[in-house]
């Protein structure tokens, strides 16, 4: 899903005629006719070879000795959205028990041409009239596409949009259906989402004031005068249940456990989460401020525990450094392979069917792994040793690059999930990794902004049938769908270093 949708006009009937078993004639054979008489359309594009070069967007790139499942991208996937809607940078992205597809994205993120069909909707500070998310419009509506979506949307199988709602885009729904006197404060800035297995709707936001994401300009931004501090519980159809902690905190405290709503802690800054279906328990990737996993009773909302980088538990070494300041590159360059802390920002948490609790230490470029049973105890490992506090190993993900490469993770959807699709934002690629050994096995995906290229890939997730959802961030609203073929696991030998640069020739 392109803001300009400039991938929904021959690549649309391409990925329609993929999805219908077409094979692509001879440029020099005119395609067969369908019962109905044929589409012109379709013609065209397999006379054309379409197919072949969708194909050849996404090469395998498997590594010596290594079996791997392999994707091309479905390039009329998901349907044009209706309303003249468009969708912002994609914060969080994840496929339901029902195989269904949830985005959920940044409204506030789309500048003022993605939103032209907005018009004045009220008076900045200056007296100016600007649009409904601070955009001007001195002359009213600027052109005839677009409005932002509701920030919640979900989608099916085959790109179908089943509803949509939440948010800035959805209109009445911060007045009556997610009111602060209930409780219910919509974040700054979109982030996190998962739907659990009893289909409640857990979302965060990581927007903070000091950014312009919570306040200022904008009719629809936030004003609880502080930064996102709040995971927010809905049913499926959008009715608000409960949140955990309270919005507008202003400072990380990762060992708070004074008890905010619902005795729990105080998140602050939250990324992501995951919830167990056998135990109910909430694992809270608590993240962009604090440096710690909360752990929380996902019916109630009452804390249950909370651990920082090798499970340690009171966390230790609260870090300041910025996510992207250079300070795992120095680290890196010291030699210094084992920070004692999660580095803004701890990005996911992913529970795989075997007990294992995966981690995106984003910052810190490697992904931490525990036993999901004993974790959240107090408990020391100052030296990061497996066996201790739950904590099982590591993995670094492209460590020389200087940062952010261990953004998101997924299961590949065989038995044994022995596939870690990891989603490396600062490289535009999602490595293939055998869970058994941690050792790269394929890529797939490159930079850039055409079919089957990502920028800044931001959330990746997996369906019944393994194919795999990327939604991108950093002024790119896009979300990509990639069809599994070939294999089905993960396996043999590969790379031990996960992320290697690789040439051309």
């Amino acid at each position: 899903m392109r803001k300009g949708n400039h991938r929904w006009t021959a690549s649309f009937a391409a990925g329609a005629l993929l999805l219908m078993g077409g094979a692509c004639s001879s440029p020099r054979e005119p395609a067969a006719s369908t019962t109905d008489g044929g589409n012109p359309g379709i013609e065209v594009l397999s006379g054309s070879q379409a197919l072949q070069r969708v194909l050849e967007r996404t090469p395998p790139k498997p590594a010596p000795g290594g079996t791997a499942p392999s994707f091309v991208p479905d390039p009329g996937w998901p349907k044009p959205l209706p309303n003249n809607w468009i969708i912002g940078e994609v914060g969080g992205l994840t496929v339901d028990a029902h195989d269904h597809i949830w985005v959920y994205h940044r409204p506030r993120s789309l500048n003022s041409t993605d939103s032209g069909a907005q018009g004045e909707a009220g008076k900045n500070a200056k007296g100016q009239p600007i649009s409904p998310i601070g955009h001007p419009r001195p002359y009213g509506q600027l052109s005839g596409c677009c409005v932002p979506a509701p920030s919640v949307l979900q989608f099916d199988k085959e790109g179908n949009l089943l509803q949509a709602w939440g948010g800035p885009g959805d209109p009445g729904f911060l007045d009556k259906r997610c009111r602060t006197e209930d409780g219910c404060s919509w974040p700054g800035r979109e982030h996190g989402i998962f739907v659990d297995h009893n289909d409640f709707v857990w979302i965060s936001g990581n927007g903070e004031i000091d950014r312009g994401t919570n306040s200022g300009a904008y009719p629809w931004a936030a004003n609880f005068g502080g930064d996102d501090s709040q995971i927010l519980k809905f049913t499926s159809d959008g009715t608000f249940v409960f949140a955990i902690g309270t919005p507008g905190m202003r400072k990380p405290n990762s060992n708070d456990t004074n008890g905010g709503l619902n005795g729990t802690p105080q998140p602050y800054l939250p990324a992501d989460f995951t919830v167990d279906p056998k135990t109910n328990v909430m694992y809270i990737a608590d993240g962009y401020g604090n440096r710690r996993v909360l752990l929380v009773d996902a019916a109630t909302g009452k804390h249950l525990g909370h651990f920082g980088a090798y499970g340690q538990n009171p966390v230790i070494g609260e870090s300041t450094d910025p996510a992207y300041g250079g300070a795992w590159a120095a680290d890196f360059r010291r030699g210094e392979m084992k920070p004692k802390f999660f580095r803004s920002p701890l990005h996911c948490a992913e529970l795989s069917k075997d007990g294992f609790l995966y981690l995106c230490d984003r910052g810190n470029n490697r992904i931490q792994v525990f036993k999901a049973s004993d974790v959240g105890k107090p408990c020391q490992n100052p030296d990061g040793e497996a066996g201790t506090c739950g904590f099982v190993g590591e993995v670094h993900v492209a460590p020389q690059t200087a940062g952010g490469t261990s953004g998101s993770l997924a299961f590949s959807a065989d038995p044994e999930q022995s596939c870690l699709y990891v989603a490396d934002l600062t490289n535009f690629t999602i490595y293939e990794i055998n869970r058994k050994t941690l050792q790269e096995v394929a890529r797939f995906g490159s930079g850039g902004r055409g079919l089957g290229q990502f920028h800044w890939p931001h959330k990746v997730s997996v369906d019944s049938e393994g194919n795999v959802y990327a939604g991108e961030v950093d002024g790119n609203g896009n979300v990509q769908k990639f069809l599994r073929y070939g294999a089905t696991a993960c396996g043999g030998t590969g790379h031990a270093e996960v992320g290697a640069y690789q040439t051309t020739g």
